[in-house]
């Protein structure tokens, strides 16, 4: 059948269905639903919908961690030509209320507890909101199953309904987390979104030998993000069970449950798994600890680009590590693990070498919520490491040169199907962006001349030191993060005479390190001022800077004891950094670090 529209993609999955499309785990046993069950429950809330007034063009909006009824809603609002506009869970209230405004949806979806808390705190400032139905009990709240039931007792033919939808009928607004300002809503159409899915589910990602209908996934990054959303609908065109985690908390546990062999991650994630695995080999001892860093040690370098050209030696000592080493970590994975699919930031390379030659796929690729957002990939059939893959079938990639980088380098623009239509009534963000017919990433990069696309700054952060030296940022983090006792890092400098960085330890690594030094500690306080520490962290910048020029050579650093999180304000839902927020909060620390002679540690 033509695949048209995104519910078109349902359709063409009941003539293959599986038993366990969708699954989340309720009372602490997983429940499952069918193809046909998400078929059926997704008719209901389209006849609800319809009985409560919805019509095509009017906004539902969502606002839950990941979970079968948030998809129940979403196809069940779209087959009737209905906008979905989803939030982040985790957002403040302030932008519930801002985009329930914005967006003026009339009916609202979400979950209990907090949410829930947040959603009634601002209920009287959003007049557009005709009803709210939430997914858990909570007292005097109006439970969705009472919605469902306003749908199981219509028997309203919803053929004409989903006929009059369009390929070019809005079927989204996305409002982008951003790093400076109010959220904008990304309009995204049917057209926009299932071009997408079809050139994922054309190029394969997965290995074409093991692909199949009986694959599993495990689903744990916000389904409002336009990432994970395009990947729902990749999952559910390719026959593969989708399986919620309970929540980030518990994705190791569930990982081991469902077993899956596909999951989509962003790279702090995978950052941290990596982190919880050296520190299990930190506090190995003996023959143990010498074969887990020997194993290590091999995959430094290692590049699957070349892995048919390793000698014979290398491949027998590769396959050893695998089977006494790598293998606890794919276990630790569920243990059927084929691939991990990473966007939303940059992966650094040394995570992408050690995991790759572990025997653990990760392929990088590159969007945003504007494209729908998949632009490049790398597959097992084109990958290079330290690329963001090639641009899909499709979609063009130009260059626009920039001031203060080098030639090939500049602004990443964009032309395609996945384009978005502009962002919800501001039309003077859209000229800025739009161009054309090509959107302006606002992302620095180049091509390679294979094709492959690099990411390298985002020109809004690309900063001017005083002496008129143009720095990029993010790679100078990159690899500041590669170091065992850097958890999290932010470059700054702009009009100043030299860069430094604000710098978060890894404190699992560094409290064992200084531990094993005899030095003693009572808080984080006390560890960041200490003078060996303080040697310690200088003498890993130090190693760093030789991978840059000596205007990009981070001079002084601040050690800060607290981690930067999402609740806290320092980061997007997407986990990037807020940097304004930050050179705000530590301002007055920041003004001392450039007025001093020395390194002074601060909280």
């Amino acid at each position: 059948m033509e695949i048209r529209r995104l519910h078109d993609l349902l359709t063409e999955q009941l003539q293959s269905p599986r038993s366990d499309a969708l699954a989340a785990k309720k009372d602490g046993t997983w429940k499952t639903y069918s193809t046909q069950e998400v078929a059926r429950i997704a008719d209901t809330a389209s006849r609800a919908l319809l009985k409560l007034g919805i019509q095509k063009g009017d906004k539902v909006a969502l606002v839950s961690p990941n979970r079968p009824e948030w998809n129940f809603i979403d196809l069940g609002a779209i087959q009737i030509g209905a906008i979905v506009v989803p939030m982040y869970a985790n957002s403040v209230a302030k932008d519930y209320e801002y985009i329930l405004q914005h967006s003026e949806s009339r009916i609202l979806f979400c979950s209990g507890g907090e949410v829930w808390q947040k959603v009634q705190s601002i209920l009287p400032n959003c007049p557009s909101l005709e009803k709210v139905y939430v997914f858990d009990p909570e007292p005097g709240a109006t439970l969705w199953r009472e919605f469902l039931a306003l749908g199981e007792s219509d028997t309203t033919d919803l053929t004409p309904y989903k006929e009059a939808v369009q390929p070019q009928d809005w079927a989204t607004f996305l409002y982008t987390s951003g790093t400076t300002g109010m959220p904008k809503g990304v309009i995204l159409t049917h057209h926009n979104i299932v071009s997408n899915v079809l050139t994922i589910r054309a190029i394969n990602l997965l290995p074409r030998q093991q692909a199949g209908p009986r694959l599993k996934a495990l689903s744990f990054l916000p389904l409002n993000h336009s990432f994970e959303r395009t990947v729902f609908y990749s999952y559910l065109s390719m026959g593969i069970g989708i399986y919620y985690a309970e929540s980030l908390d518990t994705i190791g546990e569930n990982l081991r449950e469902v077993r899956p062999e596909v999951f989509t991650a962003v790279p702090r994630l995978i950052e941290k798994v990596y982190e919880r695995i050296l520190a299990t080999g930190n506090s190995l001892t003996g023959l143990k600890r010498t074969l887990f860093f020997w194993a290590l040690g091999l995959v430094r370098d290692y590049d699957p680009e070349k892995a048919a050209t390793y000698s014979l030696g290398y491949r027998l000592q590769l396959s050893l590590a695998r089977a006494l080493i790598f293998k606890k970590w794919k276990q630790a994975l569920g243990g059927n693990v084929r691939l991990i699919v990473t966007g939303a930031a940059a992966l650094p390379k040394y995570l992408a070498r050690t995991f790759w030659g572990a025997g653990i796929p990760i392929m990088e690729g590159y969007g945003l919520t504007e494209t729908s957002p998949v632009i490049s990939v790398n597959t097992f059939d084109a990958h290079r490491l330290g690329s963001v893959g090639k641009p899909i079938p499709g979609v063009q990639v130009r260059i626009e040169p920039l001031e203060g980088y080098t030639e090939g380098e500049g602004e990443i623009t964009v032309k395609g199907p996945n384009i978005m239509v502009g962002y919800y009534k501001n039309p003077e963000a859209t000229a800025d962006v739009l161009k054309e017919g090509w959107f302006y990433t606002g992302d620095v990069g180049k091509l390679d001349r294979d094709g492959f696309l690099y990411i390298t700054d985002r020109k809004k952060e690309l900063f001017k030191t005083a002496g008129g030296k143009y720095i990029a940022p993010q790679p100078i983090e990159s690899a500041l993060k590669s170091s065992l006792f850097i958890e999290q890092a932010m470059v700054i400098g702009e009009y100043r005479k030299f860069p430094a960085a604000l710098l978060v330890p890894s404190f699992l690594t560094l409290e064992k390190w200084a531990q094993e030094q005899g030095i003693s500690f009572s808080s984080r306080e006390d560890l960041v001022h200490h003078p060996k520490v303080i040697e310690l962290i200088q003498s890993e910048v130090e190693r760093i800077n030789t991978q840059f020029s000596q205007f990009e050579r981070v001079k002084k650093f601040l050690l800060l004891t607290k981690e930067w999180t999402i609740e806290g304000g320092e980061l997007t839902p997407t986990l990037k950094l807020k940097r304004r927020v930050l050179l705000s909060q530590y301002a007055s620390a920041i003004d001392a670090l450039y007025a001093e002679a020395e390194v002074q540690p601060t909280r």
